[in-house]
């Protein structure tokens, strides 16, 4: 169990001490980012997906 503790102190001095976290307005800006690209991303894969199942509709109405 001491192990473990010692884990989670040094864990949190080094969160503290050495990583570089980005200020307020930069982390705004990233979250913003990645929504947009997320929202675009989601998007994308939904008209491929509308196109693949058109197609696999069409195919086996076709096929009958």
């Amino acid at each position: 169990m001491a192990g473990f503790v010692n884990y989670v102190k040094e864990s949190f001095g080094e969160l503290k001490n050495n990583v570089s976290w980005p200020t307020w307005s930069e982390a705004q800006s990233l979250t913003i980012l990645v929504a947009v690209f997320s929202i675009i991303f989601s998007l994308a894969i939904w008209g491929v997906d509308t196109v693949f199942s058109k197609v696999i509709k069409a195919y086996f109405s076709w096929i009958n």
